[in-house]
C-alpha cells in the first residue's frame, strides 16, 4: 500500500459526513455544519468546530448545515465542507488528487445528482463518482446484492429514510421520505414545547432521543432531566421526561417510516417478497439505533428486521468496498471523469 491516498469514500449526511480511505477505515466522522462569518462570507470553522457553535453563535457568524434532507441546499458552502473533509484526510502531503466517491439518497433527481459531482470536482478529486445510498449500505453491511435474491435495505439517518429492495446488483423497487433523525428530534422539542412550555435546542432533542428514546413504549422505562427555557417567565427551568412520553411523541413521524416501509413492498415483486420475509429486513443508519425500532416495524409489517453490523458507518464503508471494486459495481455508479 503506498502512501499516498488515491481514493477516498464520502457518505455526505445531512447530520454527519464520513470519509474512509480504503485499507484505513473510517478517518473522519464530523457533523455537516460550516460557520460562516456573514461579513465578508468567509467560513470559519467546518464540522465539529462549527456544530459546537450552533445556537450559541454572536450575529455575524451564523452556522449553516448545507445538506438539507439528504441533498445540497447550499452549494457554495456544501463545496467549501467537502474541500475541507477530503483535504483534511488526504493530510497535507498528499499530491495526488484522488478518485472520490459520495452517497447520495435514492430518490434524488439528475440535477441534485449532477450537484453533487460538480462540488466534488470542484473540491478537488480527480475522478468523482455517485452511488445511491440503499446499494452502499447493503454493499457496507455485507448484503451480496448481485444474487438474483430480493433485499430489503432501511437506510436512516438525519435527513431521510431511504427504503429499497435490491436484486441483481440494482434497486427494484424504492422510496426516500424525509421523516428521519432530525425529524425525531423535532418531535421531541415540540412535545416538549407543548407539554412543560419550555424550548429547548436540537442537541438537548437529541440528547433526550439517544438518552432515553424508544420505538415502542416499554414496562422499564428511563427517565431524563431537560433543562431548557421557560415560555412564559424567560427564565431556566428543568423538568423529567420518561421513555414511554418520548416514544409517544415520536410515534407520527415512526408512522411515516413504516408507511415508507409498506409503499416499498407495494411495488415489490411477489417473488422478492417471499425473499425478504425469508430473509427480514436489514437496518442501517444513524437513526435505525433508536431503541426497539427493529421490534416496531416487525410489530406493523409483520416481517423481522435486524439491526446491520455497525449500523452507522455501513454506507462509508459500502464507498470503500465500491471503490475497490470499481469494474464489478459499475452497473451502479454513475461517474464524471
Amino acid at each position: 500500500m503506498s502512501f499516498f491516498i488515491r481514493k477516498l469514500g464520502v457518505d455526505l449526511g445531512t447530520a454527519n459526513t464520513l470519509v474512509y480511505v480504503p485499507g484505513k477505515g473510517i478517518v473522519l466522522n464530523e457533523p455537516s455544519v460550516v460557520a460562516v462569518n456573514l461579513a465578508d462570507n468567509r467560513v470559519v470553522a467546518v464540522g465539529t468546530e462549527a456544530k459546537d457553535m450552533v445556537g450559541k453563535t454572536p450575529d455575524t457568524i451564523t452556522a449553516y448545515k448545507p445538506m438539507k434532507d439528504g441533498v445540497i441546499a447550499d452549494y457554495r458552502i456544501t463545496e467549501a465542507m467537502l474541500r475541507y473533509y477530503i483535504g483534511k484526510a488526504l493530510g497535507k502531503f498528499n499530491i495526488f488528487k484522488p478518485d472520490v466517491m459520495v452517497s447520495v439518497p435514492a430518490g434524488i433527481t439528475s440535477t441534485e445528482r449532477r450537484a453533487v459531482i460538480e462540488a466534488t470536482m470542484k473540491a478537488g478529486a480527480r475522478n468523482a463518482y455517485v452511488v445511491k445510498e440503499p446499494i452502499l449500505a447493503a454493499i457496507g453491511a455485507g448484503i451480496p446484492i448481485y444474487e438474483a435474491k430480493g433485499h430489503m435495505v432501511v437506510d436512516i439517518g438525519g435527513g431521510t429514510t431511504d427504503v429499497a429492495v435490491i436484486s441483481l446488483g440494482g434497486i427494484v423497487a424504492s422510496t426516500s421520505v424525509k421523516h428521519a433523525g432530525n425529524k425525531i428530534d423535532q418531535a421531541i422539542a415540540d412535545y416538549i414545547k407543548r407539554s412543560f412550555n419550555l424550548a429547548i435546542g436540537d442537541k438537548t432533542a437529541e440528547d433526550v432521543k439517544m438518552s432515553i428514546g424508544s420505538a415502542v413504549p416499554v414496562e422499564d422505562e428511563l427517565s431524563f432531566i431537560i433543562k431548557g427555557r421557560d415560555f412564559l417567565t424567560g427564565l431556566p427551568r428543568s423538568v423529567e421526561v420518561k421513555t414511554n412520553e418520548i416514544a409517544q411523541a415520536i410515534d407520527g413521524e415512526l408512522r411515516e417510516m413504516v408507511k415508507a416501509i409498506k409503499t416499498v413492498f407495494q411495488d415489490t415483486p411477489p417473488e422478492l417478497s417471499a425473499d425478504i420475509i425469508e430473509r427480514g429486513i436489514i437496518m442501517t443508519g444513524g437513526s435505525s439505533i433508536l431503541r426497539n425500532l427493529p421490534e416496531l416495524i416487525y410489530r406493523r409489517t409483520g416481517v423481522r428486521a435486524y439491526l446491520a453490523e455497525d449500523a452507522l458507518y455501513c454506507v462509508a464503508k459500502g464507498t470503500g468496498v465500491a471503490l475497490n471494486h470499481l469494474e464489478t459495481y459499475k452497473k451502479s455508479i454513475i461517474a464524471k471523469r
